[in-house]
């Protein structure tokens, strides 16, 4: 990997729900500016890193460390105020709001007004307010949904609710999205398109991103570097090439030619 930067350390990670080890000794440097894959199978403990990072959960062992700030302890409203946002395997939009509404509401990070001000709709109030506005436009039309902009996100197509989702997260302005299965259910005309999307963030917006996915097209066409972790356990590390030839990966999660 490049000597670059990192905003996300996770430091002998380990995590045991009574006798059950989740996650075990797991060290990541994720430098600012990748596309970072952690692969596996069913159970090796992916997305609960992701509610490590997030702070759903506390580690039992170790450090994580955002930006050089130790994070693991912290609420998870308290990380994601540092920069962090993320998306989950089962989409959870707001899908009686509509696509704009969506948007608006992950714009409420960023007021600052009181109650009092937005009861008797002061002129920070209108300022702020409008302010959001224009930045849900701006956003929606980077992400290529401002065309659906007054539709009801349930309505939307698969690929679109996924797009939508990440483009909620977005409007949180972080700096790092986890991304959690985002391909999970789409074709391959999806997946192509989600993969150009992902891309896009990175390279069109500066946000560092972290992918869960078991669309290995998709993490081989995104990723800079790959962990790859086995029953909790790090199984190995190294660029796309690298792990598509890696024995153990092979057999442990890629699977062995007949």
């Amino acid at each position: 990997m490049q000597d670059k930067e990192a905003i996300l350390e996770l430091r002998n990670v380990s995590k045991y729900f009574g006798g059950i080890t989740a996650s075990e000794d797991i060290c990541i440097s994720v430098p600012k500016g990748y596309i970072y894959g952690i692969i596996g199978p069913n159970g090796a403990g992916k997305t609960t890193l992701f509610n490590m990072i997030t702070g759903v959960y506390d580690t039992t062992e170790g450090e994580i460390f955002f930006n050089g700030k130790k994070i693991n302890g912290l609420p998870t409203a308290a990380i994601a105020k540092l920069g962090v946002a993320r998306t989950f395997q089962n989409i959870r939009l707001f899908g009686s709001l509509s696509v704009y509404d969506n948007i608006f509401t992950a714009c409420q990070k960023n007021i600052t007004y009181s109650l009092l001000d937005g009861l008797f709709r002061t002129p920070k109030c209108r300022r702020q307010e409008r302010a959001m506005s224009d930045y849900c436009e701006e956003l929606l039309e980077a992400v290529g949904l401002i065309e659906f902009r007054d539709q009801q996100a349930d309505n939307l197509p698969y690929g679109l609710q996924r797009r939508l989702e990440i483009a909620r997260a977005m409007a949180t302005s972080p700096q790092l999205i986890l991304l959690d299965e985002p391909a999970a259910g789409m074709n391959d005309e999806e997946s192509m398109a989600l993969t150009a999307f992902v891309q896009s963030i990175r390279d069109e917006h500066g946000i560092t991103i972290v992918i869960i996915d078991h669309h290995m097209d998709v993490i081989m066409a995104l990723c800079d570097h790959i962990t790859v972790l086995n029953f909790g356990q790090l199984l190995a590390k190294g660029s796309p090439d690298e792990i598509q030839t890696n024995p153990d990966v092979i057999t442990a999660y890629l699977g062995v030619d007949d």
